[in-house]
């Protein structure tokens, strides 16, 4: 029996090796797609191609007796390490003519994402963090585009000290709240002024199928590059008004946070043996657990405390 396993096993571990030698392969040849992508200005993600192939693969593996599912998941996991991949090749710049492109907070991680991928893209990037303020009419002297990017309860006063961009300069932010910070960036700013609101956090490692949202300012033409720039880096546009935006929000993130944070505080009253709940949780109620951690560390850190002592002395 021993001998007849093994043998098997070792048939095994050579089709392992050629799935990892296939993997290699088809990696490289999406870096090889990247780079014509990139050189063409062809955007990263092409949802009718992923569904054309997806089915194709569907259909062929039910007819050698592979579940489809599987084979669907085996590509949804290797897609997305391709699409990070091909972020590797940089983009096409869409506007090579663009003066500098300044990300006021870029210090942040959602600024550094996207001041990472304008510098993929071929545009000259500056920082305005908050220490320097004092060079502030240096760093945004002659800009062709800035974007605010700092926590929420600042975005009103920090857009406020943007009053002396040139008159062409595109204004942007990129808050979760559309209707104040897009007054505010009319008001202090005469030129073209567009809302954006990126539907994911700094820690994605490709905005391929993430969402942007943008809501429109004023001068619409001249911004459109820009849109289509993030199309290029993967993303998926929503146009809404500021109004119905912030409406969303409310039930999408207000909402949904409140009742994490609620939960979270009765957690920590409870004192549970966070153990044992993993032990019996389902993978839905553990991202939830995540999701009220990850809240209550920005906003308790004393009840994320409480609950991390409680699970210790639980052991």
């Amino acid at each position: 029996m021993a001998a007849e396993l093994n043998a098997l096993r070792d048939q095994i571990d050579d089709v392992d090796k050629q799935m990892l030698e296939l993997l290699a392969k088809r990696l490289s040849l999406v870096e090889q797609v990247g780079e014509v992508k990139s050189r063409h200005g062809l955007p990263i993600y092409a949802p009718d191609r992923e569904a054309a192939m997806l089915a194709s693969r569907r259909e062929e593996a039910a007819k050698k007796g592979v579940p489809p599912q599987l084979i669907e998941d085996i590509l949804r996991r290797t897609m997305r390490e391709s699409y990070a991949s091909e972020k590797d090749s940089g983009f096409k710049c869409l506007n090579p003519e663009l003066r500098s492109v300044v990300i006021v907070g870029g210090k942040g991680q959602l600024g550094g994402l996207f001041g990472r991928m304008f510098t993929l893209s071929g545009y000259q990037v500056k920082v305005l963090g908050s220490q320097d303020w004092d060079r502030a009419d240096e760093i945004l002297d002659n800009a062709g585009l800035v974007v605010v990017t700092v926590p929420i309860h600042l975005t009103e006063g920090v857009i406020e000290k943007l009053g002396n961009l040139p008159e062409d300069c595109i204004l942007c932010d990129l808050t979760s709240i559309k209707s104040k910070p897009l007054n505010a960036m009319m008001n202090v700013h005469q030129g073209p002024v567009v809302g954006l609101h990126p539907m994911f956090g700094p820690d994605v490692p490709s905005l391929a199928k993430q969402v942007i949202v943008y809501c429109d300012g004023r001068q619409e033409t001249e911004y459109q590059w820009l849109l289509e720039q993030f199309k290029i880096w993967g993303a998926s546009l929503c146009q809404i008004s500021a109004e119905q935006h912030d409406k969303g929000m409310t039930l999408i993130q207000a909402l949904r946070h409140f009742t994490s944070f609620a939960y979270g505080r009765h957690l920590s009253q409870q004192n549970p043996d966070l153990d044992t709940l993993v032990k019996l949780s389902s993978p839905i109620y553990r991202l939830e657990l995540a999701m009220v951690g990850r809240l209550l560390l920005k906003t308790q850190p004393s009840t994320v405390t409480s609950l991390c002592h409680q699970k210790k002395t639980s052991r």
